[in-house]
């Protein structure tokens, strides 16, 4: 048995691991062993990638290239490749992923099955509008070809299916073209969530990238810095030197609690209000600038942390995210990590599917024990009244009505699950 933990931290299970390395060996090892779960990098937040006294198929050794047509921009590769290398392949031949999460250290497969979504939904959308089709390998030995035209409804189940319909062995993936690896950035200071929107309405149309850091204590709620960002032309710039920053241990407490909050927070946002402009920024530094921090989750202790990802509808949008603001202020607790956009048009292809029409607010909370809870009840209570839902690659604690009242396509999606697979989130929030 060997301890595994979430990238929050909060609970260390044990597991029977199994290391997958080879296509072939796939079919035999998963029927010999389910009930599993398939693993791959662990960077959900909560218990949608733990399966505690079960086995976990440990993906990373499937990370095989299988074929690039450079003319096209279509790649097939195993599941367990990271988009790291995806980028790093594809991005001096002219392309890119077209859309991207804050970590570029995930696997493919873990891409596809939380339908992963980045700063330009409003342009491109999620993960899953970029897969032309995948192989889904059912623990029962049977082989399902899907795409969004072939066995559609396979596809709409495992994209944002949180790995409950098979083990997803092969993915073909769509790139774009890129001039380079230069984004010209712009970072604008706003005083309040009216100008946040007011920003957002205002970007949508010519700026493919846009994103807010919010300052989520501050009082009156609602400051911030709105970041938008288009690929432009080669730069004059040094691309940026590889960063050794490492958190080497779990300090005894969290790093982040309301006085160092409050310090960081105004120190923050009053420096980048007045280095606020334009700049030329490599990708690697604008999508993932945490990347640069090698275990930056122990700086929350040893009872780790939750992270809070909602959705609200656009309507009631800027209402609820107020009062979700007030909430957090008024308890004295929050994070660095305060992060608020707003969604495209489009809805998630997936039937578990996060992304929806609106705006996403996303917080990571210090594990408090019964306080964070409580925090979280008040405003799962917002979300809920907006008719919002939570992303359940950052849950770990919902209950299942919520679930169930929130992801209106769960009953189209429960007759596809596979039955020799489990983790902790499917028993939590569907009972098996």
């Amino acid at each position: 048995m060997v301890t595994v933990s979430s990238w929050g931290r909060l609970e260390q299970a044990e597991h029977h691991v199994q290391s997958l390395t080879h296509r072939d060996e796939v079919a035999d090892v998963i029927r010999q062993s389910r009930p599993g779960l398939a693993h791959g990098m662990g960077r959900s937040y909560g218990d949608e990638c733990l399966n505690p006294g079960g086995t976990l198929w440990l993906t990373a050794g499937l990370d095989r290239f299988i074929r690039f047509n450079e003319e096209t921009g279509c790649l097939l590769c195993e599941s367990g490749v990271l988009l790291r290398d995806i980028q790093r392949l594809a991005v001096p031949r002219g392309w890119i992923l077209p859309v991207t999460p804050g970590t570029q250290l995930v696997t493919v497969g873990g891409a596809i099955a939380n339908d992963v979504h980045g700063k330009n939904h409003h342009a491109y959308g999620s993960f899953a509008d970029h897969v032309r089709h995948m192989t889904l390998l059912r623990t029962d030995g049977d082989m399902i070809e899907c795409g969004p035209s072939q066995h559609p409804e396979w596809f709409a189940a495992t994209v944002g299916g949180l790995g409950l319909t098979g083990f997803i062995l092969t993915a073909e993936i769509q790139l774009r073209r890129v001039s380079g690896p230069w984004l010209q950035a712009e970072t604008i200071p706003y005083r309040n969530l009216h100008e946040f929107f007011t920003l957002a309405d205002a970007s949508e149309a010519d700026w493919e990238h846009t994103v807010s850091w919010v300052d989520c204590i501050s009082s009156g709620g609602g400051r911030g810095l709105f970041m938008r960002a288009n690929y432009s032309g080669p730069s004059g710039a040094a691309a940026p030197a590889a960063a050794n920053i490492s958190m080497p241990c779990v300090p005894p407490f969290s790093l982040v609690n309301p006085w160092t909050l409050k310090v960081f927070n105004a120190a923050y946002f009053n420096v980048r209000k007045r280095l606020a402009g334009q700049e030329d920024l490599h990708y690697e530094r604008f999508f993932y600038p945490l990347d640069n921090i090698t275990g930056w989750n122990r700086m929350y202790g040893p009872k780790g942390f939750y992270q809070y990802q909602c959705l609200v509808p656009r309507a009631d949008g800027q209402q609820a995210i107020q009062a979700m603001l007030h909430e957090i202020s008024r308890t004295g607790d929050g994070s660095f990590l305060a992060v608020l956009k707003t969604f495209g048009s489009r809805a998630s292809l997936g039937m578990l599917g996060f992304p929806q029409p609106g705006v996403t607010l996303a917080l990571d909370f210090p594990n408090q024990g019964g306080r964070s809870l409580t925090l979280f009840e008040r405003l799962d209570a917002i979300v809920r009244e907006a008719g919002g839902r939570v992303y359940l690659a950052k849950d770990a604690r919902i209950s299942r009505d919520f679930f169930e009242a929130s992801y209106s396509r769960l009953a189209e999606f429960l007759p596809y699950r596979d039955p020799g697979i489990t983790s902790a989130m499917s028993r939590r929030l569907m009972g098996s």
